[in-house]
């Protein structure tokens, strides 16, 4: 027996040896309440001392206030040999002081402990927004109210972009009020899932003369709510694959604006915003900490410009036809090169350019080609101060948000019939100089212009029709500057000053000076 003994006690401890690596199901799971249970009674522990030190906060004050209580004056009858002497009442006096000057520096310590304690239990206490697939999701926006003065007329009188001619207006709107959603979602091939979304409330039922009835994903005849961007995708280290409804990728930057925001600012003075789907890859070379390189490319479905005639204007149409995009059977595409510099202060130096190029087929039964090249960049220098901004030169850019509403213009042709028709070339930009004096305060001032060339667009002048600002619109530009006042992580203030000054081919221009205001709770 000793020696059967002897032989299975090597064998029982190698097998207590794999099962001690390998530990079972209810080992983790017991592993995993004895973690939350830690967690619970940290908690519960952070919540017992915060009372302690309520109650001690409350007796200190108390002390505090009879300590300061004033002392009867003696009366007259009272001895004088009652009366202190000076030599004891100084220091009694002096002593008193001390003692009320440490209780008031206890109270202050406890006072800021205490709410660092509050700030930790209320997040280790809040309620999480619950999907269906158990994974977190964020209910993100901002609350929006601004207030406008316009000196002319101007197309969106609470958030114009073009100057029209004629008398001014005054008002408020909550409308570009923002909601969104963020989620992150499983690990899939060692990435990190993610999805996000945001919209606003700027939609609006207008009437066909307007431009908020073109066709394309930045229409905003969608009723009240209106989806403006969104996206999906996995992120690695240093690659990312996506889908998005967003900004061209070749126009890097934003201007920065409180009361410009469902269009943003800037929006067809330079700046190509507009929403469209994309699906790209984004690859990373180098760390934060270290200059690198960028490289995006993707393939985009290019909405229609606001006045681009979904149907031949003699023909007539009841269903929702295709895009001049979707009609040429062929996408999109675009890439974009980047030189990034050392990351500083979550921001760092780039400098890009990009290129764009997308196949036509119009209504009216020409094929033509948009295509654009850009440049932009941020620059990051001394005193706080910040450079932005992006240029672009190229052809039927209506769809991306330049060109003057417009990928090209037409007229009739009388004799042979059909039409005259030429895709117009386009160049503009903008560039916006930031002053971030600190986390609670910055300034910025901005330009932008889009400028239509004249030759091509001079032979098709219209006089006396619907859109005529539009359709002549020749330049567009944009002079603003704006002041961001953060008291806090969740609260905006901004008073900004814009001057609009919209330019036809042929006649005078229109000029609309606007003071705007902007108040904004973030949540």
């Amino acid at each position: 027996m000793p020696l059967l003994a002897i032989l299975l006690v090597p064998s029982l401890l190698l097998a207590q040896s794999q099962s001690d690596n390998q530990p079972t199901l209810a080992q983790q799971i017991q592993q995993l309440t004895d973690a939350m249970a830690k967690v619970q009674a940290q908690l519960q522990q952070s919540q017992s001392q915060l009372d302690e030190m309520r109650k001690e906060l409350s007796e200190l004050q108390i002390k505090m206030a009879q300590s300061q209580a004033p002392v009867p004056a003696p009366s007259s009858s009272t001895p004088s040999s009652s009366a202190p002497s000076s030599s004891t009442a100084g220091p009694s006096v002096a002593s008193s002081a001390k003692r009320t000057g440490s209780r008031g520096a206890a109270i202050q310590d406890l006072e800021e402990h205490q709410a660092v304690l509050d700030s930790e239990i209320a997040t280790q206490d809040q309620t999480k927004v619950e999907s269906e697939s158990k994974y977190p999701v964020k209910i993100t926006g901002m609350v929006l109210l601004n207030g406008f003065v316009n000196s002319g007329g101007v197309d969106v009188a609470a958030n114009p972009a073009l100057a029209i001619g004629g008398s001014g207006s005054a008002g408020a709107s909550v409308r570009q009020t923002m909601l969104g959603l963020d989620a992150r979602g499983p690990h899939l091939f060692g990435a990190q899932s993610f999805a996000d979304l945001r919209m606003d409330f700027f939609g609006s039922q207008a009437a066909s003369t307007s431009t908020s009835t073109y066709s394309g994903y930045f229409n905003a005849n969608t009723g009240l709510l209106r989806l403006r961007t969104a996206h999906a995708g996995l992120r690695w280290d240093q690659t990312q694959i996506y889908f998005a409804l967003d900004r061209p990728m070749i126009n890097g930057e934003s201007p920065t604006s409180l009361t410009a925001v469902a269009l943003p600012a800037l929006a067809w003075s330079g700046n190509l915003w507009t929403w469209n789907p994309q699906v790209g890859i984004t690859q990373k070379f180098g760390s934060a900490e270290s200059p690198g390189v960028e490289l995006q490319a993707a393939i985009i479905d290019v909405g229609d410009a606001p006045l681009t005639p979904v149907t031949a204007p003699s023909g007539s149409s009841t269903a929702t036809p295709p895009s001049s995009a979707e009609q040429s059977s062929r996408p999109g595409v675009e890439a974009r090169v980047a030189l990034l510099g050392s990351e500083q202060d979550d921001n760092r130096n780039h400098f890009d350019v990009g290129g764009y190029f997308a196949p036509h087929r119009s209504a009216l039964g020409n094929r033509y080609d948009s295509w654009a090249t850009t440049l932009d960049a941020r620059l990051l220098l001394p005193a706080h101060l910040q450079l932005s901004g992006s240029a672009y030169r190229g052809l039927a850019l209506g769809g991306m948000g330049g060109g003057g509403y417009k990928d090209f213009a037409y007229s009739p042709n009388l004799i042979a019939g059909g039409y005259y028709f030429r895709p117009l070339d386009d160049a503009g930009g903008w560039a916006q100089l930031k002053e971030k004096v600190s986390e609670r305060l910055e300034f910025n001032g901005a330009f932008g212009i889009d400028n239509v060339f004249a030759y091509d667009l001079r032979r098709y002048v219209v006089y006396d029709v619907p859109m005529a600002q539009y359709l002549d619109l020749a330049r567009n530009r944009t002079v603003t500057g704006n002041v961001v006042f953060s008291p806090s992580a969740y609260l905006l203030f901004s008073l900004e000053y814009r001057r609009l000054e919209s330019a036809p081919v042929v006649g005078p221009s229109a000029t609309s000076n606007i003071i705007g205001i902007g108040a904004g709770y973030k949540f």
